[in-house]
C-alpha cells in the first residue's frame, strides 16, 4: 500500500479531526478499505494510528484559545479506554458483512449530526432566523464524573468497533445535550482523545493479526499535520458549510458500506 497515499489519507482525516473533534477514523477506516484492506484490518489499524498523540498541536491551539476543558476531559478519557476493548470484543465476534453493515449505519448518525437537515431546513424557511440557528451555544451545564465516564464508556464502545476516535459521539452529547460550546467541545473531546485510550481494542486487533503497524504509522504523520490545519480553519472560520459537506461525504460512504453490492464491494 503506497505510503504517500497512507499520508493522504491521514492528512484528510487530520483536517476533519482538528475541526470536528473526532478521532479521525471516520475517514480513515473507509480509505483504507477502498484500498483493498479488510474491514477488521482497517478498524485495527485505524485505532493504531490514534493511539500516537496525533492531536498535540491542535489541542495546544484550542488550550491557548481557551477552548478545552481539562476536567471534562479526564473522566471521558477513561471511559474510552474500558469502552474500546468492549467495542473491539464485540467487532471481532461479528462476520464482515454484519460489520460492514453495522458501520454504515453508525456513519448514517454521523452524517446527521454533521448535516444538521433540521437547522438546513429552518434556514432555508426564514433566512432571516439564520443567525439565531447558527448561533454557538453557552451556558454549559454542570455534569457529573459519573456522567462523563458514561459518555467516554459508549464512545469507547464505538471506537473499538469501528476504528474511530470516539470525538464523533462526545461532541454531539458535548453540544447538543450538556450545552457546550461548539469549539470548547471540539477543543475537550480533542483533549480526551489525546491520551493512548483505544490501547485496550489495539491489543485485541493485534493478537488477531488485524493491524498494519506500517500504515498506521504513515496515516499517524498525516492526522498530526492535518489537525494542525484543521484546527487553524475551526478556530478561525465559521464551520457549518464545511460540516454540511462532511456529512454528505459520509452519507455516500455509508450507503457504500449498508449496500456494497450496489457499489461493486
Amino acid at each position: 500500500m503506497s505510503p504517500v497515499l497512507l499520508l493522504i489519507v491521514g492528512l484528510v482525516a487530520g483536517v476533519a479531526s482538528g475541526m470536528f473533534g473526532i478521532g479521525g477514523g471516520v475517514v480513515i477506516v473507509p480509505a483504507l478499505v477502498a484500498l483493498g484492506m479488510g474491514l477488521q484490518a482497517a478498524v485495527g489499524t485505524s485505532l493504531a494510528a490514534l493511539l500516537m498523540p496525533v492531536g498535540i498541536f491542535a489541542v495546544i491551539q484550542y488550550y491557548r484559545a481557551g477552548k478545552l476543558r481539562l476536567p471534562i476531559a479526564i473522566p471521558i478519557a477513561v471511559g474510552l479506554i474500558g469502552g474500546g476493548i468492549v467495542g473491539a470484543e464485540i467487532a471481532l465476534g461479528l462476520d464482515t458483512a454484519t460489520l460492514q453493515r453495522l458501520y454504515g449505519f453508525f456513519l448514517l448518525y454521523a452524517s446527521w449530526r454533521f448535516m444538521e437537515p433540521r437547522k438546513w431546513l429552518a434556514q432555508f424557511r426564514d433566512p432571516a432566523a439564520a443567525p439565531a440557528a447558527h448561533a454557538e451555544s453557552g451556558g454549559e451545564t454542570a455534569v457529573s464524573w459519573i456522567v462523563l465516564l458514561g459518555v467516554g464508556l459508549g464512545a469507547g464502545v464505538l471506537s473499538g468497533m469501528f476504528g474511530i476516535g470516539g470525538g464523533i459521539v462526545i461532541v454531539p452529547i458535548l453540544v447538543g445535550v450538556l450545552r457546550f460550546d461548539q469549539k470548547v467541545a471540539v477543543g475537550t473531546s480533542l483533549g480526551a482523545l489525546l491520551l493512548p485510550v483505544g490501547l485496550g481494542g489495539v491489543s485485541r486487533y493485534y493478537a488477531e493479526g488485524l493491524l498494519d503497524i506500517g500504515a498506521a504509522a504513515a496515516v499517524a504523520v498525516g492526522l498530526v499535520l492535518g489537525s494542525f490545519g484543521g484546527a487553524k480553519l475551526a478556530l478561525g472560520l465559521p464551520s457549518a458549510t464545511v460540516k454540511r459537506l462532511y456529512g454528505i461525504f459520509l452519507l455516500f460512504i455509508a450507503a457504500r458500506f449498508i449496500l456494497p453490492d450496489a457499489f461493486g464491494v
